[in-house]
C-alpha cells in the first residue's frame, strides 16, 4: 500500500470510519441492555459486567482515535503538507487499530478487550479489509522509519496540524527544553533533587503558570490548546518540569470556576506570575480514587476553620504557598455531599524544615520516578484556615468544584503522556542509529525499526486525540469523555513507548546512567495518577451509557 495514491488512502480511511462508528454504537446499546434494571443503569450490574464496560471504553477510544487521525490527515492535506511520512502514519495507524478492533484491543498486559466481550462480531467492509491487510506491514514500518531518519529535525516525526501561533509556541518551548531541561533532567532524577527554583523562575517569566488564566487576572488568557503544546514540550524534556504548570492550572481552574470575586482577585495574579506556588491536597491513605469517602475534617471555630486528618501523594507540597485542600465540613455526612474546598495558606519550607506551618507535618514518599517535585504524606492537627479561604464561601460544594477541574487536568495529563512518549521515541531512535551490531546500526533491523514506527504512529494518534479534547474545551463544549479517552490512550502509549525504547537499548537500558531508565520510571505513573486506567475506563463507560 505504500505506493497507493494519497487520494486513494484518504478515500479508503474515510470509507472505513462509518462502520466503526456504527459498531461502537451497537456495542453501547448491547451493554446498556445488559446493565439496565427497571429502566435505569444499575451500578451493581455495571460492576458485574465491568470487563465488558471497560472493553466498550477502549473500543470507543479507538473509534475516536481513528476519527481524529483521519481529521488530522484531512487538515494536513488541505494545507498541502500531507507527504509520505504523514501518509504512512495514517496507513499504519488505520491498519493496526482496525486489526486490533477485530482481534482484540490491549487494555493492559494480559488484558485484551474483544468484541465477543460485548456480544458482537464484525465483518469488515472492503475498505477496512484493504487497510487491515496492507496497512501495517513490515515494509510500511521500514519506510516510515526511513522518513523519520531523513527528517530528524522534525521532532514530531510528522506534521502536527497546528496553526501558526501554536507552532510558534511549540518552537519556543522545544528550544527551552533542549537548552535548559534535557541537559539537567537525568541528574535531578538520579540525585532525587527538587527541580531548581531557577527553572521555576524561568518558567514564570515565560508565562507557564498563567497560560490559561484570563488577562484581567494577570494571566496570558491563552487557549487550553496552548497549554497542551507547552505541557507536551516541557514533559518531553522532563515530566517533572511539564507537571509544574499542572499545579497552578488545577488551582486556577478551581478558583475561576468556584471562587468568589474576592478570591479571584487575591489569588489568580500571584498564581499567574509564579509568585504563589500551589499544590493539590485531595488524596487520603485509605481512599485512593474514592474521594467521596474522605475523612479529613474541618471544624468551624469562630470565623475560621481547624483541620484534622491525613493526606498522601501530595506533589510539590513543601515549597508551596497555598494548598487546594478538600476536607469534610459536615460531620454527619458519609459521601461527597459533606466535602468543602479550601485555599489553605502555608509557609514554604526548606530542606532543613520542609513544613514549618503550625498544625502541619509531613514526610517524603520515596518514588521510582516523577521525582522533580517530590511526593509527601501530610498530617494536620489543629491546622488553621482563614474563613475567607473557603472556596466560593459555601460549604458542601467541594466535590462539585473539584469535578469541574477534571477535564482540564486530564487534558494536561494526556499532554504530559504524549511528551514522555515522544522523548522515549527520540532517545530510542538515536540509540538505534548509533548502536552498531553485526556490522550495521540497530535501526536497520526490521523489529527495531518496527518498534520505532509504531511509537511514532501511536504518539501521533494520542497527540491528535489530546488536541481534540483541548479544542472541545476551548469551544465551550463538555469534554470529559474526550479528555478521559485522551488520558487513557496517552498513558498506555507513554508506557509502551518507554518500554520498547528501553528494549532497543538492551542491557544498557537497564543501567541507571542511561536516560531511558528514567523515562521508563516516569512513564509508569501516567497510568495511575489523575485517575488510574481502570477508574478512567469505568468513568468513560458510565458517561457513554448515560
Amino acid at each position: 500500500m505504500t505506493n497507493v495514491l494519497l487520494t486513494d488512502l484518504l478515500a479508503l480511511t474515510e470509507a472505513a470510519l462509518p462502520e466503526i462508528v456504527t459498531l461502537t454504537a451497537d456495542a453501547t446499546e448491547a451493554l446498556r441492555a445488559r446493565v439496565t434494571v427497571e429502566g435505569k443503569i444499575s451500578a451493581a450490574a455495571l460492576e458485574t459486567h465491568q470487563f465488558a464496560a471497560h472493553a466498550l471504553s477502549w473500543l470507543t477510544t479507538y473509534k475516536e482515535s481513528l476519527v481524529q487521525l483521519r481529521a488530522w490527515a484531512g487538515r494536513v492535506n488541505e494545507a498541502g503538507a500531507f507527504g509520505e511520512m504523514e501518509a504512512l502514519i495514517l496507513q499504519i495507524g488505520f491498519g493496526e487499530y482496525l486489526n486490533q478492533i477485530a482481534g482484540g484491543i490491549p487494555m493492559s498486559q494480559g488484558e485484551v478487550a474483544r468484541l465477543s466481550d460485548l456480544g458482537l462480531s464484525w465483518t469488515p467492509s472492503e475498505a477496512a479489509t484493504a487497510l487491515m491487510a496492507a496497512g501495517n506491514t513490515s515494509e510500511a514500518r521500514m519506510a516510515l522509519v526511513a522518513q523519520m531518519r531523513d527528517n530528524q529535525g522534525r521532532a514530531l516525526f510528522g506534521t502536527s496540524g497546528l496553526d501558526e501561533e501554536l507552532e510558534m509556541i511549540r518552537d519556543q518551548f522545544h528550544r527551552y527544553a533542549e537548552e535548559r531541561v534535557i541537559p539537567n533532567a537525568h541528574e535531578w532524577h538520579l540525585k532525587d533533587e527538587l527541580i531548581p527554583m531557577e527553572i521555576i523562575e524561568e518558567l514564570a517569566e515565560l508565562g507557564v503558570f498563567g497560560l490559561t488564566i484570563p488577562e484581567e487576572y494577570g494571566g496570558l488568557g491563552l487557549s487550553k490548546a496552548s497549554m497542551v503544546v507547552v505541557t507536551e514540550e516541557l514533559s518531553r524534556g522532563y515530566i517533572g518540569v511539564g507537571s509544574l504548570g499542572t499545579r497552578s492550572e488545577i488551582a486556577a481552574e478551581l478558583i475561576l470556576c468556584g471562587g468568589t470575586e474576592e478570591q479571584k482577585a487575591k489569588w489568580l495574579p500571584g498564581l499567574a506570575s509564579g509568585e504563589i506556588l500551589s499544590t493539590a491536597v485531595f488524596t487520603e491513605p485509605n481512599t485512593g480514587s474514592d474521594l467521596g469517602s474522605l475523612r479529613t475534617r474541618a471544624v468551624k471555630e469562630g470565623d475560621d476553620w481547624v483541620v484534622t486528618g491525613n493526606k498522601t501523594w501530595i506533589t510539590h507540597a513543601a515549597r508551596t504557598h497555598v494548598m487546594t485542600l478538600l476536607a469534610r465540613t459536615d460531620p454527619n455526612s458519609t459521601d461527597y455531599r459533606g466535602l468543602s474546598m479550601f485555599l489553605a495558606e502555608k509557609t514554604p519550607g526548606t530542606d532543613e524544615n520542609p513544613f514549618p506551618t503550625p498544625g502541619m507535618t509531613g514526610g517524603e514518599i520515596e518514588v521510582l520516578g516523577y521525582r522533580g517535585m517530590k511526593e509527601y504524606e501530610l498530617g494536620f492537627d489543629g491546622f488553621k484556615v482563614k474563613g475567607e479561604n473557603l472556596l466560593g464561601g459555601e460549604t458542601g460544594k467541594g466535590f462539585k468544584q473539584l469535578m469541574e477541574t477534571f477535564e482540564s487536568a486530564r487534558i494536561q495529563t494526556a499532554a504530559r503522556a504524549v511528551g514522555v512518549a515522544q522523548a522515549a521515541c527520540e532517545i530510542g531512535m538515536q540509540y538505534a542509529i548509533d548502536r552498531k551490531q553485526f556490522g550495521k546500526s540497530l535501526i536497520e533491523f526490521p523489529r527495531v525499526a518496527g518498534k520505532l514506527a509504531m511509537m511514532a504512529v501511536e504518539i501521533m494518534i494520542a497527540r491528535q486525540l489530546t488536541y481534540f479534547s483541548a479544542w472541545e474545551k476551548d469551544h465551550g463544549h463538555r469534554c470529559d469523555l474526550e479528555a478521559g479517552m485522551a488520558k487513557l490512550l496517552g498513558a498506555r502509549v507513554a508506557w509502551s513507548s518507554a518500554d520498547n525504547a528501553l528494549q532497543i537499548h538492551g542491557g544498557n537500558g537497564f543501567a541507571l546512567e542511561y536516560t531511558i531508565s528514567r523515562i521508563l520510571c516516569d512513564a509508569r505513573i501516567l497510568n495511575i495518577f489523575e485517575g488510574a486506567a481502570e477508574i478512567q475506563a469505568q468513568v468513560i463507560a458510565r458517561r457513554l451509557l448515560g
